[in-house]
């Protein structure tokens, strides 16, 4: 069972949140916290206590936009502990994402808060901890990529994607409409969709072919205009890129 600690300076989005991680047959126990300050207090008791004494914390759900010290600081501050809990960053901004996985975060879930999404977050803490043996799990469906929005999940057709771009541990999903970051490597994206026409161009970029509307020389420099955006292709991906275009023509 998880011992955990949530950490929100909004008190109903806190109590919201205590609330669906108390609903969790996972969690065995969970606190609230209104700021860093107090959080890091009680985390400090949790290190003293070891990790099996009383006032252990084995995960720490935190906010990321607080006065003071903001969520991500604090994660900063967890790195340098000698047995830190895991940290599920939960907040109403999907900017920082990229940021808070450089700290080696579990899992971003994006408010409002659904069940089912933070359900995922403790499945996945739960797994790192022991805790719980691994469900099987559908495969995914390989025409559409499930992303998050404001809290909502939504499918993006691959078709409709034009190009992706290397954001981290993170891959941004560009289509016509807008786009879209997912906690996928791009070199993932990469062998995953090879077969359906994406080709990397340069150590950032993975185009979709189909989707390439010029192949531009300028001075030596090679660049392809995808989704309306030009991109540059590396030296070492230009041959295999022109290669492919003119096989598709």
């Amino acid at each position: 069972m998880l011992r955990a600690l949530a950490v929100d300076d909004e008190r109903p989005s806190l109590e919201e949140l205590l609330y669906l991680l108390n609903a969790d047959p996972r969690i065995g126990s969970v606190e609230g916290a209104g700021d860093a300050t107090e959080a890091l207090r009680r985390i400090t008791r949790a290190l003293e206590s070891g990790p099996h004494g009383p006032e252990a914390v084995d995960v720490v759900f935190l906010d990321v936009q607080m006065p003071g010290l903001d969520g991500l600081e604090m994660a900063r501050l967890l790195t340098g502990f000698a047995r830190p809990p895991l940290v599920v960053f939960v907040t109403a901004h999907e900017d920082f994402a990229v940021r808070a996985f450089d700290l080696k975060a579990v899992d971003y879930v994006l408010k409002p808060v659904r069940k089912e999404r933070l359900a995922e977050a403790v499945r996945r803490v739960a797994e790192l901890r022991g805790a719980a043996p691994r469900i099987p799990v559908h495969e995914p469906d390989p025409d559409q990529l499930p992303v998050e929005l404001g809290g909502v999940t939504r499918f993006v057709a691959v078709d409709d994607i034009t190009h992706v771009e290397a954001q981290g541990d993170y891959a941004r999903l560009h289509t016509e409409r807008g786009s879209h970051l997912v906690r996928i490597p791009l070199s993932t994206l990469e062998d995953r969709w090879r077969s359906r026409g994406f080709v990397r161009i340069h150590r950032r970029h993975l185009v979709s072919l189909r989707h390439v509307g010029e192949l531009r020389l300028d001075a030596g420099t090679v660049s392809v205009l995808v989704g309306g955006e030009e991109l540059q292709v590396s030296r070492r991906h230009t041959r295999e890129l022109r290669d492919l275009l003119m096989r598709r023509v």
